[in-house]
């Protein structure tokens, strides 16, 4: 009996991985594909296009920048002053204040002149008290606000900016982002193109890794292949997510999230479904599919959410362990709480694609892989010391595996370099090369173990804290 139940284990675990490993692989290939056939389409699409002819055209929506600003004082001159240098005809820039307890406010405030002013404030979404709203006595400043409100972390602070806000569209930032000068014109002109009763929610660009580049009076002057190992890996990252990833999922309009860091967005829409969820740290993935799930279920609307696969936006990533233990704990919570919120979505046919590939792939995929992968390791040492482990096939399985995963960190290079081409050198090359081998057995373990602390402290600990995020300033070595 005990040896029947043993079988019926082992046949069990090995099937399951094996369908699981297979189904994972397909999909990876479908995303090659897709983005291929999708890069392809937009490069030849709008290689010759000139965005400035956008400011031209007689009906441009009017925008704001809202950046929510805590603790930002070693850059917070430079960060706004690089908002301030982005030009668009008819757009403002919210900094919103969120409780900081430096010196931020006090710079901003003297540095670009500004005085308290009564301005009305939607109260549609409710926020933490607004205790003042500033604007500059410089008339080459009128198109800076300034809020000062109490602590309510980032949601609230973009809910504080949205209800500020009298513009058509939002753009939601970090402030220590660095924005492309046409980045606005890139994002605006799927709002422009608008086919017929398809509705644009919202749209988003690739975000690129700022470590270490060459940075004056707000804007990259040189693209340099960051000199910290662990930046590095991340900085495969973003090749893999936004250029291959992402890409992918837009063609078959199935994106799921717009980074938190550089995303414009239907400013009624989003009143309409009552702002940014302020309960969890995963903000800007529960927007978009919460408005997803209001288009289809209230409005009953045609709509997409768009992409644009060039750099638009450049953001400072973790630079140690430590740091980016408390940003990877953060996103595995806030994908784990938008999936459970929004649970009704998953293998729905009422939702289309949205709920028959996208959700259940975040569902197998992004929140439960490292749960498998960790089953996986137990179950192959548990073989392994009874002696049931093929080793030669183990050895066969974890090269083809090394390989894949290889082949498709390089293919994510290979279109930054033939698209883009933001780094450059011989040097950049073998580097990247390099560490695109070893990645898979240094950089992931050390992804799956944060992974599944945010699984232990969803669940066990029942947090939904942000974590610090200490980063150093732009501005600094320019």
């Amino acid at each position: 009996m005990i040896m029947v139940l043993l079988f019926t284990f082992f046949e069990f675990f090995n099937n399951f991985f094996l369908v699981y490993a297979v189904i994972l692989f397909v999909i990876y290939l479908f995303v090659a594909f897709l983005s291929t056939l999708e890069l392809t389409r937009y490069y030849n699409k709008n290689k010759y296009f000139d965005y400035r002819s956008i400011l031209g055209y007689k009906k441009l929506p009017s925008i704001s920048i809202i950046a929510p600003a805590f603790n930002e004082e070693e850059s917070i001159i430079e960060n706004i002053r690089s908002l301030l240098s982005i030009y668009y005809p008819k757009i403002n820039v919210i900094v919103v204040n969120d409780g900081s307890t430096d010196s931020g406010l006090s710079k901003v405030i003297d540095f670009y002149g500004m005085i308290k002013v009564n301005m009305y404030i939607d109260d549609e979404i409710k926020t933490a008290k607004i205790r003042g709203i500033y604007r500059s006595i410089h008339s080459e400043y009128a198109n800076l606000i300034l809020v000062d409100k109490e602590n309510g972390g980032k949601a609230d602070a973009l809910n504080a900016g949205v209800m500020v806000s009298r513009s058509e569209l939002f753009v939601a930032v970090d402030v220590d982002s660095i924005i492309e000068p046409d980045a606005i014109l890139r994002l605006v002109k799927p709002f422009l193109e608008e086919e017929g009763s398809r509705k644009v929610i919202s749209s988003g660009g690739v975000i690129r890794v700022a470590n270490d580049c060459d940075i004056k009076d707000g804007r990259i002057e040189r693209v340099r292949f960051p000199k910290k190992h662990i930046v590095r890996f991340q900085v495969l990252e973003y090749f893999r997510a936004f250029t291959l990833g992402r890409m992918a999922w837009s063609k078959i309009d199935g994106l799921l999230i717009i980074s938190g860091a550089f995303g414009m967005f239907d400013r009624q829409l989003v009143k309409e479904v009552g702002g940014y969820d302020t309960t969890t740290v995963g903000e800007d993935l529960e927007i978009v599919v919460r408005m997803r799930r209001y288009m289809r279920d209230v409005r009953k609307q045609k709509y997409q959410v768009a992409f644009i696969p060039d750099p638009l936006c450049w953001t400072e990533v973790p630079s140690d362990l430590k740091v980016l233990s408390r940003q990877r704990n953060r996103w595995t919570r806030g994908a784990i709480d938008t999936i459970l919120k929004h649970r009704g979505m998953f293998f729905n046919p009422k939702y289309g694609r949205i709920g028959l590939l996208s959700f259940p792939y975040w569902v197998f995929f992004e929140w439960l892989a490292p749960l498998v992968e960790l089953i996986g390791l137990v179950y192959f040492f548990i073989i392994l010391i009874l002696g049931r482990a093929n080793l030669d096939t183990f050895l066969i399985l974890s090269m083809f595996v090394l390989s894949f995963a290889f082949a498709f960190s390089m293919l994510g290079v290979l279109f930054e370099a033939l698209m883009f081409n933001k780094y450059k050198g011989y040097k950049y090359l073998f580097q990247v090369t390099l560490y695109s081998v070893i990645e898979i057995v240094v950089f992931h373990p050390i992804n799956l173990w944060f992974a599944l602390r945010g699984n232990y402290s969803f669940f066990v600990r029942d947090t939904q804290k942000w974590g610090i995020m200490t980063r150093t300033a732009f501005g600094a070595k320019a």
